[in-house]
C-alpha cells in the first residue's frame, strides 16, 4: 500500500510539474508574440525583399488585416499583383485573382514572394498555435537566449515544429528554426527589433533558405494601425466578389 501510494505522489509530482512547464512555455510565447504583433485587430504594411548571393532581387508590397480568431487577409499591392487577395480562416486558406470569380484553396506553405510563405506573412502569433518545452539555453548573436522545441497544436500551421531562441532578458524573439513535416530544416528565421511608437517591436524579419542555398527574403513590417475591415471581407464568398482596391 506504501509503495503504491509513493508511486502515486510521485506520477502527480511529475504531472504538476509537466504543467508548471507547460504554463511557462505558454507564457513567454505570449510574451515573444507581444513584439511581433501587439494587437489582435489592424493593419500591417509589409514589404517583401528577396536576395540572391546577397544581391537584391525582387520586392513586392502587402496590406495585411487582421481579426481574432486566426482570420487574415492580405492584398497585394504591387502593380504586376494588384488585385490578387489571400485570406485566412483559420487552418483554411484562399486565393483570389482578379481573373476569376472562383476562390482557389491554397495551403499556408505557398510561396508569396521567394521565401516568404501565405503562412510567414499572413500568421503572426506562436502563442495560440504552438506548445512545447525548455530544452536548454544558448548564446545566439551574443544574446543570451533561451531554448523552446515547439510543435504545431493544429494542422493548419506552416511549421509543425519550431526551435525557438528568445532572449533571457526580455523574451524578445532572436532566432528561429523552421521546420517541415519531414523533420527537415527548411528556413532559419531571425528578427530585428526597432522602435514602434516608444516600444521595441519586430521591424524585419529574415529568413534564410537551408535548402536552396544563397537565397533570403527579407519581410519588413512598415506600419501597424489599428484600421482594419468589416467581417464581410473576411468571407470568402464575399471577398471574391468586393473591390479592395482603394
Amino acid at each position: 500500500m506504501f509503495k503504491r501510494f509513493v508511486l502515486l505522489a510521485l506520477a502527480s509530482a511529475s504531472l504538476a510539474a509537466a504543467a508548471a512547464d507547460d504554463g511557462k512555455v505558454k507564457s513567454l510565447l505570449r510574451q515573444a508574440d507581444a513584439y511581433r504583433l501587439a494587437m489582435e485587430s489592424g493593419r500591417v504594411e509589409t514589404e517583401v525583399r528577396t536576395f540572391k548571393a546577397g544581391v537584391p532581387d525582387k520586392t513586392r508590397q502587402y496590406a495585411v488585416y487582421l481579426k481574432p480568431g486566426r482570420r487574415s487577409l492580405v492584398l497585394f499591392r504591387t502593380a504586376t499583383e494588384r488585385g490578387q487577395k489571400m485570406l485566412m480562416l483559420g487552418d483554411d486558406y484562399w486565393l483570389m485573382m482578379p481573373s476569376s470569380q472562383r476562390p482557389l484553396r491554397i495551403t499556408a506553405m505557398q510561396k508569396l514572394l521567394g521565401e516568404a510563405s501565405t503562412g510567414d506573412v499572413a500568421t503572426m502569433t506562436w502563442g495560440e498555435d504552438y506548445d512545447g518545452q525548455q530544452v536548454g539555453e544558448e548564446v545566439i548573436d551574443g544574446v543570451p537566449c533561451l531554448k523552446l522545441d515547439l510543435v504545431g497544436q493544429r494542422k493548419g500551421v506552416s511549421y509543425p515544429r519550431i526551435v525557438l531562441y528568445l532572449a533571457k532578458k526580455d523574451h524578445h524573439p532572436v532566432q528561429a528554426e523552421l521546420y517541415v513535416a519531414s523533420d527537415k530544416l527548411a528556413k532559419l528565421a531571425r528578427f530585428q527589433l526597432g522602435d514602434v511608437e516608444g516600444r521595441k517591436q519586430v521591424t524585419v524579419m529574415t529568413l534564410i533558405d537551408h535548402l536552396q542555398k544563397d537565397r533570403s527574403t527579407e519581410v519588413h513590417y512598415l506600419s501597424r494601425t489599428d484600421r482594419t475591415l468589416s467581417d464581410d471581407y473576411f468571407n470568402p464568398a464575399f471577398l471574391v466578389r468586393a473591390d479592395v482596391t482603394q
